[in-house]
């Protein structure tokens, strides 16, 4: 009988196990949380994190940003202006309708006026002039002019269902009415400020997913990140800060997931307006011009910077010293553009020749939970402007999903933020980040202080319109030239990325910092 109970025991064991292994779930701690479900309201990485579970695009990019089908299989340019784009046959969206080229229409029409997008997918589809069905599954476009990188535009804009999105409120994507996708994972609630529910999607057409439940916990503090990873109540984090990866490295049940990334730390400067909100005199009063409408303060601010002292010192070494947009292995990347030197009395000198060899006033504004750091970095950036002579008014530091919108509204003098190169050259990022503000010719999407310069402009217009692959880069690296000694952004560094989870799991570090379930699985 003793030998019967113990044979029992052993298959409920074996039962349970297996049970527990066919219905494995994910707790991912994150550190931000997306503001809204609609996966076309806003391309920051907090919302694309969620959006790449639920939805899918045309193309996706693999860990070092190289483009790969997704719902798209093939496109071909016919004729300069024509392009014709295949989609994968039997993809469902999760109620069970088919994908068709009419979805794909609705959803780049759709991506043109999304209201109050602090980032939006505008500029990806501002190159289309026309577009229509052949069959179910090919959509013809027609361009306003030659774009040699028109899958890079119109390929990283989410799909969605006409029949279901169509109408459809922010509202009702976030309550998961019209959060309805053809991605790796159906969208089950959101709670916001506590978590995120997905559960897998069995008839997708990709990989099937190691997970048959995730829920996305939003702990934006980094310490009680790391320590819930520790303590077990989450299996997998992201922005691991630079000063824990060696701790957690050290603990036998966990593993760390890194990679050089493609994302730009930089400091914006509003050298646009002739009166700027946070710039004064040093005692706080009005000035009668902007200082940062001169080309010499913007260099003598970049000089001012000790890029090399924040990586070593703030990020353990986590980061590479910037100097343009993109970093090297990025097509676009000029090797010859080297991050600018730091030299305080090189910056006075610049300082004096513009007019302020006393400095002026200026207040830096930050998120606090964007990304490692953040917070951290501007303080020291405060202290170095300190020693060159400015008088730094204050270091504000708020939360993204605050921060952003002031950011993107025009309320600061300089400010720092980020962006993530997601595609396999420089030139979105430009177009986005720096070209002219112009909804119409989709540019400017980001430049948040309305910079511009009309032979940058040109000379971007001419780079993307170069079929020839080797010299629209290095008509690319000619641009970046030219409106990096202008000095609209400062570049500071190129992050290093880091993800920790348990150590039966996997996780793919890619250099677009996706933080995604997809990305996820089980250690076999």
């Amino acid at each position: 009988m003793k030998t019967m109970k113990l044979l029992l025991a052993g298959v409920a064991a074996a039962v349970l196990a297996l049970s527990s292994a066919q219905a494995a779930d994910l707790i991912i701690g994150s550190a931000t949380e997306p503001s809204a479900i609609d996966p076309q309201f806003s391309r920051t990485g907090n919302n694309q994190n969620i959006a790449q579970s639920v939805f899918d695009r045309l193309v996706q990019t693999d860990a070092t940003i190289n483009m790969e089908p997704a719902l798209a299989v093939s496109w071909a340019n016919t004729d300069p202006l024509t392009w014709q784009v295949k989609l994968r046959e039997g993809v469902t969206f999760h109620d069970g309708n088919p994908l068709t080229a009419e979805d794909v229409i609705f959803s780049l029409n759709r991506a043109k006026e999304i209201p109050n997008s602090p980032a939006p997918f505008s500029g990806n589809v501002a190159a289309i002039d026309s577009m229509k069905a052949i069959d179910n599954l090919t959509v013809e476009f027609k361009t306003k002019k030659p774009t040699p990188d028109f899958m890079e535009q119109i390929g990283f804009v989410y799909i969605v269902e006409k029949k279901v999105a169509e109408g459809a409120s922010i509202e009702d994507f976030n309550s998961g009415k019209a959060a309805v996708g053809t991605g790796a994972y159906k969208f089950k609630s959101w709670t916001p400020g506590d978590n995120l529910v997905l559960t897998r999607n069995d008839a997708f057409w990709g990989k099937k997913q190691d997970f048959d439940n995730v829920t996305v916990k939003f702990i934006s503090n980094d310490a009680s990140r790391v320590a819930a990873l520790r303590s077990g109540a989450v299996d997998l984090i992201d922005a691991v800060p630079p000063g824990d990866v060696k701790t957690i490295e050290g603990i036998s049940d966990l593993k760390v997931f890194s990679i050089a990334s493609s994302r730009l730390i930089y400091l914006a400067l509003d050298s646009v307006r002739d009166n700027s909100p946070f710039v004064t005199d040093k005692d706080g009063g009005a000035l009668d011009k902007n200082p940062l409408k001169d080309v010499k303060v913007r260099q003598a601010l970049s000089e001012l910077v000790n890029r090399q002292l924040i990586i070593d010192r703030l990020l353990d070494g986590s980061a590479e010293a910037a100097g343009q947009l993109v970093p090297n292995g990025v097509a676009g990347n000029d090797p010859s553009i080297e991050a600018p030197t730091f030299n305080t009395e090189e910056a006075k000198k610049l300082l004096t020749e513009a007019g302020y060899a006393d400095g002026f006033g200026i207040t830096i504004h930050t998120s606090n939970d964007r990304f490692p750091g953040d917070a951290e970095v501007a303080q020291a950036l405060g202290q170095m402007f300190a020693r060159g002579g400015l008088k730094v008014n204050g270091v504000v530091a708020q939360p993204y999903n605050i921060y952003t919108k002031g950011a993107s509204a025009g309320e600061f003098s300089a400010f720092i933020f980020s962006l993530g190169n997601s595609t396999p050259t420089s030139a979105t990022g430009l177009r986005n980040l720096l070209m002219t503000a112009n909804k119409d010719a989709g540019t400017g999407s980001f430049n948040r202080t309305k910079y511009t310069n009309p032979a940058f402009d040109d000379a971007m217009r001419a780079a993307t319109a170069e079929f020839d692959t080797e010299k629209r880069v290095e008509m690319l690296q000619k641009a970046t030239g030219m409106v990096f000694a202008d000095v609209p952004v400062i570049p500071l560094y190129w992050q290093k990325v880091h993800w920790a989870g348990k150590a039966n799991l996997t996780y793919v570090a890619n250099m677009t910092e996706d933080t995604t379930a997809t990305l996820a699985g089980i250690a076999k």
